[in-house]
């Protein structure tokens, strides 16, 4: 066990280790969701996944905090958290996993790499939160390198499936603004409450949104269909606890304790954390431009671990 003068560098970097635990989880439910998403149809997945999260939010709270729900919630946690939810996880999340069907892990994760800047402009709006010189770099490069592989032409690629990527990378715009947004109303919802609790609320009010989205669609057909998939309901429950459960919480830890744009940059880092998955699973070669570009952003996260501390 850690003494405490031994735990007090891991405290001062713990929103920092956070968001890089929570790429490692993103990372895993990008790869769980893209499998199921093909299986179950990606608009069926959003209520699967949040509905498989919201129970094991259920089933945890009821064990570790004595509370099965967030009654114990102000009325400001309420109303800034649900916000979240619904723009975060249910508009933000119906184009991400759009995207991830028309683009796969990958490339939609590499779009994502625009959070970081998009959060970093809103907190220093919103919040009044302002980069140190050195932060600002790691960001630079962190994002640099992601756009890098972004901006690469494959030999490969056909000339008729430009208007699908088109609109595949539309969509992924889409998540990364929803994220960036939810993570900003999540911090300003949070104010010290629970991170696990805050992340229930979230998940509450991202899967109403669905159940609503599904009665105006009259979509119901599609879940009907989606619960006879067991192997998209397996790797659904992979996504989910990896995804909404673990990883969404540990995104909430990040922002309270270190500045939103440097959470978020290094939240970015899921497209270098799946490069070797992809090499593995779906055998994609991967380019010494690739390999560039990810060098650079780990030196970028590793700067975003040096700015100054009170």
């Amino acid at each position: 066990m850690l003494a405490p003068q031994d735990a007090a560098p891991f405290l001062a970097y713990r929103g920092e280790l956070a968001a890089l635990a929570t790429a490692g989880c993103w990372t895993i439910s990008a790869l769980a969701f893209t499998a199921a998403a093909r299986r179950l149809g990606s608009l069926a997945l959003n209520l699967v996944r949040l509905g498989m999260a919201f129970g094991l939010f259920v089933l945890f709270g009821w064990i570790v905090r004595g509370c099965a729900l967030p009654t114990d919630a102000t009325a400001h946690n309420w109303l800034w958290l649900s916000l979240s939810g619904v723009v975060g996880l249910t508009l933000g999340d119906l184009c991400l996993f759009r995207a991830l069907v028309l683009l796969g892990p990958r490339l939609t994760m590499l779009m994502m790499s625009l959070v970081p800047i998009i959060t970093t402009l809103i907190g220093w709006v919103v919040l009044g939160e302002r980069m140190a010189l050195l932060s600002g770099l790691g960001m630079l490069l962190t994002v640099g390198g992601v756009a890098w592989v972004v901006m690469e032409r494959r030999p490969g690629d056909a000339k008729g499936t430009t208007a699908v990527s088109a609109t595949g990378l539309l969509l992924a715009l889409g998540g990364a603004v929803g994220q960036a947004v939810g993570l900003i109303l999540s911090k300003l919802g949070m104010e010290g409450y629970d991170a696990l609790a805050a992340t229930q609320i979230r998940i509450t009010a991202a899967l109403a949104g669905f159940i609503i989205l599904f009665l105006i669609l009259r979509a119901w057909p599609r879940l009907t269909a989606a619960l006879r998939s067991p192997a998209g309901l397996g790797f659904s429950a992979l996504g989910s606890f990896f995804g909404p459960f673990l990883g969404v919480t540990l995104s909430l830890v990040a922002v309270k304790y270190t500045l939103a744009g440097i959470a978020a940059t290094i939240m970015a880092v899921v497209p270098v954390l799946i490069i070797p998955f992809i090499v593995i699973i779906y055998r994609e070669r991967v380019s010494a431009r690739a390999v560039f570009g990810a060098l650079l952003a780990v030196a970028g996260v590793a700067l975003l671990f040096l700015w100054p501390r009170n």
